[in-house]
């Protein structure tokens, strides 16, 4: 089993002919062009122009890899693997690609092989660790619960704005900022603001009314399942990808980053924040993926897939033909 994202090895596996299976735990990428690029915050544009841009988007991201393809080259004609390297899709599995993002999250499309499979999200709470939290400060108003994820967390000029356009009478703003943010630095907090260097954020999320998120896959989809809306606020990335499934499914609104450094662009977050509070499209829209992740149970189903995959491709143990 290899993610997706790593360069390379699906090149040794074939070579020694090992049946591989890929997975991607970030957002999938289409390098097709029937759907922009999961970097890119473009909506879906069905048709011949929507199309051409996103070829177009796909080539002037591939550039970036031109050192590693000439690597990959010289292994291919190294080994004599028959593999046109040039085509990122021409040396993924054949035998399995599973991703954690529900079909109903995605960009619509019929065009991924047979062995492409939209399994829904891999988490198992069972497995995280425990986080002291101060549940005693939960006041029972509507929570807001916000975090920008591990690796954008300490971001003093995101936290200082989601501050001063979240917090308002009548509702409980959490923020989880990460170990290297000073609280004093991200604005004067009301009375009843919770700040924490992590959170249980599954937990947190079955009380929330809103999560504000940087759009990382794996925050959106726990929000989603727990039915919770999003404002989403994405960085770097496959963020700008998921935060324009966001918006593509109506669970929730896009606030681009570098809006933030004026007023003016808290007084864009402060309006989404606002929307999607009142307007229950967004956390009907938010259920109705909920319900589909639900039906699908996707960490068993993509061990049930794993598992028949590699027994129809490896053949039954020995065990088993005792």
């Amino acid at each position: 089993m290899l993610d997706a994202t790593t360069r390379g090895l699906n090149l040794v596996a074939m070579h020694l002919n090992l049946p591989f299976i890929q997975v991607f735990n970030a957002l999938h990428f289409d390098y097709s062009g029937h759907a922009p690029l999961c970097v890119y915050d473009w909506p879906h544009q069905p048709g011949p122009e929507g199309y051409a841009r996103n070829v177009e988007g796909t080539k002037a991201f591939l550039k970036m890899f031109a050192p590693i393809v000439a690597l990959e080259h010289d292994y291919v004609a190294r080994v004599g693997l028959p593999v046109d390297v040039e085509n990122p899709m021409a040396y993924r599995s054949k035998v399995a690609q599973l991703t954690q993002t529900p079909k109903e999250f995605d960009f619509p499309g019929d065009h991924w092989p047979a062995h492409f499979h939209y399994t829904g999200p891999w988490h198992d709470a069972s497995l995280r660790p425990p986080v002291d939290f101060p549940w005693e400060k939960l006041t029972g108003e509507p929570l807001i619960y916000a975090s920008m994820g591990t690796l954008q967390n300490g971001a003093e000029r995101i936290f200082e704005a989601i501050v001063a356009a979240a917090q308002a009478p009548g509702r409980q703003l959490v923020l989880s900022i990460g170990k290297n943010l000073d609280t004093e630095k991200i604005g004067t907090l009301s009375a009843n603001t919770i700040v924490v260097p992590s959170a249980p954020q599954l937990e947190l999320l079955k009380r929330a009314s809103l999560c504000i998120t940087h759009a990382g896959l794996n925050t959106a989809l726990e929000s989603l399942t727990a039915g919770v809306p999003m404002v989403a606020i994405p960085v770097t990335n496959d963020q700008p990808g998921v935060g324009a499934r966001i918006a593509h499914t109506e669970t929730g609104v896009v606030v681009p980053l570098k809006t933030l450094a004026s007023e003016l662009g808290v007084q864009k977050l402060r309006a989404a924040i606002e929307t999607v509070l009142h307007d229950a499209t967004y956390r009907e829209s938010a259920r109705r993926i909920q319900q589909a992740i639900a039906r699908t149970n996707g960490l068993r189903m993509a061990a049930d897939l794993i598992d028949r995959v590699l027994r129809e491709a490896v053949g039954p143990t020995s065990k088993e033909k005792s």
